[in-house]
């Protein structure tokens, strides 16, 4: 459980135990080793049931499937580093060969099958967390020995349906068509009987806007920092417009939560330092809107922290020494280039080799890319520790060095990055550095991630929405409008963070032979970052959203935002796909496979079929047919 929602550690813990679910047919079978209802009548009991739907934000589960092994975070976390980061043009998989496979390799070039283990246990994790809210809803009118107040059953009852909603996003979001599931819903004659005829966008707005009504969440404080107050729901609200592309819906949502939105803590909504975000000594600041808790240290052998970091820290670091399976991609590294302190976003016409999908190079011929920058920042690819190798002097956008570990440059207070001899060393010189902790704090900000993976662990938060996230998504709603100069003054109040601010970029060490040792007042490299200057007016209502788009992916690089981003925006999640993403994807593909990328070599993403993924076939043929797969897959 989380230490920002530990009042009732203990009892939760035992009510997570006793509610263990079979995983293996979540939709499908009914629930064993459940407590009865009475047992857990009175407010201890609700509070232990509260606390454990709230604990599977983070996307983990204890229960076991049926071959008695439990679920895994890495496949299973609410950050979506897989599904989002990988399967876009964020990262790579960080091995060309070898574990993870054949799992993530499909994720990585869209070849995900039926089968596929990460979208089984994503989907079991999240159906799992569904039911752990229904559970608070169905107890509270059982309660009457007078422990819970009605004010505090309403409040019990709107915090239940404000994580069903948000449980229902994160699978609506991957597979689109999915059951609905509310507390009315019991196990009978074999299965609970619910299709998935379509998006269930409707259902998810209905639960986010009970959770607002009268008596519910709280506009101020949350009883616990952790826990949902009125705003986070108008944020998820507004984030459920978004998908369905409701912009009008979206933008007085937006504006009020710019105006008047407050944390769980009641602090007003506020842009901080950027790596605040990411460091577990400032959570739950002034930019979190929602967020996932993490602890560590905390005796649940690393079932509470940010376990898919487990997977994803670098792998020949001085701090970890596993596992380098989430790399930043030379195309995310790229696309934080500028000229003038502007983003550089250009079209290149470049030799281009294609692939079999054996590795094999059969052509070579010259190809326009749109959209993508492939003369690649100076790195180290290719080279020993004991080369020596200089960063490059390009003028950079100073967010790049907070969302890519790369050689040369000071890397948290770990020391100087190591670049590609921290990583498996067979691709990509780059390392993920958000959602890492600090080695001054590794003893308490850091643990072995189930007993294995030492230092891998973390207890710094997932932002799910974050504060600069609900003024880009109002620039595209003043964008869809037409009103372009409001849409620029949003990008620039996040632009300015960091233009305004050189305090907050990264500096050199003032030894390099003790990175604890504190920082210059000298940029680590040629940071140059300006806001825009009235460019919007002469621009196309496509290029002000390109130009949107482009400031949430420097803005989100390595957060599990990108590929569903560019599903919503391609209208994937309201109708028919209309090729954007497709696009994007594979022109993607085409540029970065020049260097000959073995997981994408040969591959191509599928219009139509691969914006969402994959219903895992296993529930399919459980449901008696009851679940319809996804189209275009068997």
């Amino acid at each position: 459980m989380k230490k920002s929602y530990c009042k009732f550690i203990a009892l939760g813990s035992l009510v997570i135990l006793t509610l263990t679910y079979s995983c293996k047919k979540f939709l499908d079978k009914e629930p064993v080793q459940a407590l009865s209802g009475a047992t857990l009548a009175n407010k201890a009991g609700l509070d232990g049931l509260l606390i454990g739907a709230y604990s599977m934000l983070d996307g983990y589960t204890n229960a076991s499937i049926d071959d008695g092994q439990g679920l895994t975070q890495w496949e299973t976390s609410i950050d979506n580093w897989s599904f989002s980061g990988l399967a876009s043009d964020d990262a790579y998989k960080g091995s060309t060969t070898g574990d993870q496979g054949p799992d993530l390799p499909q994720i990585e070039n869209h070849t995900v099958s039926t089968n596929n283990a990460y979208v089984y246990q994503k989907w079991m994790a999240f159906y799992d967390a569904v039911q752990r809210a229904n559970d608070v809803i169905r107890e509270v009118p059982l309660i009457t020995d007078g422990s819970v107040t009605p004010a505090y059953g309403a409040e019990a009852i709107a915090e239940a349906k404000f994580l069903r909603g948000v449980f229902h996003f994160e699978l609506a979001k991957i597979w689109k068509n999915v059951p609905y599931v509310d507390e009315t819903i019991t196990y009978t004659a074999g299965n609970y009987n619910v299709p998935n005829p379509g998006p269930i966008w409707d259902k998810i707005e209905a639960d986010f806007t009970a959770s607002m009504g009268t008596g519910g969440l709280p506009k101020g404080a949350a009883a616990q920092a952790g826990r949902a107050n009125w705003y986070a729901a108008e944020a998820f609200l507004a984030k459920t417009y978004m998908y369905e592309q409701k912009y009008a819906a979206a933008l007085p949502l937006l504006t009020d939560l710019v105006t008047n939105g407050k944390t769980a803590s009641g602090a007003p909504y506020a842009l901080g330092p950027y790596e605040n975000n990411f460091n577990a000594g400032t959570k739950n600041g002034p930019e979190s809107v929602f967020a996932a808790q993490m602890t560590t240290n905390d005796g649940s052998n690393g079932q509470n922290d940010g376990g898919a970091d487990g997977l994803n820290t670098p792998g020949g670091s001085p701090q970890t020494t596993c596992c380098g399976f989430n790399q930043p991609s030379y195309n995310l590294a790229n696309s934080f280039k500028t000229v003038n302190g502007l983003p550089m976003n250009g079209t290149s016409t470049v030799s281009v080799a294609s692939f079999n999908s054996d590795g094999t190079s059969t052509t070579t011929s010259s190809a326009t890319i749109p959209n993508f920058d492939v003369t690649n920042l100076a790195n180290d690819h290719g080279l020993t520790a004991a080369q020596a190798f200089t960063p490059t002097t390009e003028a950079v956008d100073p967010r790049l060095d907070w969302t890519v570990g790369r050689r040369g440059i000071p890397y948290l207070d770990w020391g100087i990055c190591g670049g590609e001899t921290w990583t498996r060393g067979d691709l990509c010189p780059y390392n993920p550095i958000k959602g890492l902790f600090y080695a001054a704090a590794v003893k308490t900000t850091a643990d072995s991630y189930a007993g294995w993976a030492a230092n891998q662990g973390t207890a710094v938060n997932y932002n799910i929405i974050r504060f600069s996230e609900i003024i880009l998504w109002r620039a595209e709603c003043y964008a869809d409008a037409g009103n372009f100069a409001s849409a620029e003054q949003d990008v620039n109040m996040v632009r300015n963070r960091m233009a305004q601010h050189p305090e907050y970029w990264v500096h050199t060490y003032a030894d390099n032979s003790n990175p604890q040792g504190g920082y210059t007042s000298t940029p680590a490299a040629n940071y140059q970052i300006s806001p825009y200057s009235g460019q919007f007016s002469a621009m196309t209502k496509a290029q002000v959203q390109a130009a949107i788009s482009l400031e949430e992916e420097l803005e989100f690089g390595m957060e599990g935002h990108r590929f569903f981003d560019l599903a919503r925006k391609d209208g994937v999640y309201v109708g028919a796909a209309g090729g954007a993403m497709a696009n994007t994807l594979n022109n993607y593909i085409k540029a970065d496979t020049r260097i000959s990328n073995p997981v994408l070599n040969g591959h191509t993403f599928t219009q139509g079929r691969d914006e969402i993924y994959p219903i895992p076939l296993n529930e399919i043929t459980l449901s008696q047919g009851k679940l319809k797969q996804n189209p275009l897959y068997p």
